[in-house]
């Protein structure tokens, strides 16, 4: 049972933090970096909503409740990185009062339904026969969020160094991250085969 535990831990933990799966750093990149360290508490929240709608969707989509094509669910997935980088943009210096968590939450909550129901597939054939399915996806979804705060650390410390020691303006920070992560996402977007 442990070594099950471990399995999949490992597995949602490295889901994120490969860089074989850059659309998660960069998705997370997006959502951290309006932030500080004194906010830790508000995007550790946010991050959980991406693990509730990744296991959600994982759980349709593994027992074929809900299923999209490969080529609309890699569509949708740089489709959502950029939309979050765009608000990132459009709101990038206005004061907190000004920002919409609304929004926010909703747009990492179909980031994690629409990646999730991606990963369906590949996550049924991980799991053996004498292991439980549902044991396995929330068994995975401690690694997802585990991984997932490992980046939004690093996010968290690169911006407090990027600020304190290089003095870039948060405005700034957030502004060239965000332009940063659209210029490599529409590529993805624009050379789908959605189109083709």
């Amino acid at each position: 049972m442990i070594d099950s535990f471990l399995k999949f831990l490992e597995l949602g933990l490295y889901h994120i933090v490969s860089f074989s799966s850059y659309d998660h750093i960069l998705f997370l990149v997006v959502l951290s970096v309006p932030y500080v360290f004194k906010d830790w508490k508000r995007l550790l929240i946010l991050v959980s909503f991406f693990t509730l709608g990744h296991t959600l969707s994982l759980l349709l989509g593994v027992y074929g409740i809900i299923n999209l094509k490969v080529n609309v669910v890699e569509w949708l997935i740089p489709f959502t990185i950029i939309l979050m980088a765009l608000y990132n943009v459009f709101s990038a210096g206005k004061s907190s009062k000004h920002s919409n968590p609304v929004i926010i939450v909703c747009l990492v909550l179909f980031f994690g339904l629409i990646h999730g129901l991606g990963f369906a597939n590949a996550f049924v054939s991980v799991v053996r026969s004498d292991e439980s399915t549902l044991l396995s996806i929330i068994e995975f979804a401690f690694g997802l969020e585990l991984g997932q705060f490992v980046i939004v650390f690093c996010v968290l410390f690169f911006g407090f160094l990027g600020q304190t020691i290089f003095r870039f303006s948060i405005r700034d920070w957030i502004m060239v991250l965000s332009a940063v992560v659209i210029g490599l996402m529409l590529p993805l977007i624009l050379n789908s085969s959605l189109f083709y």
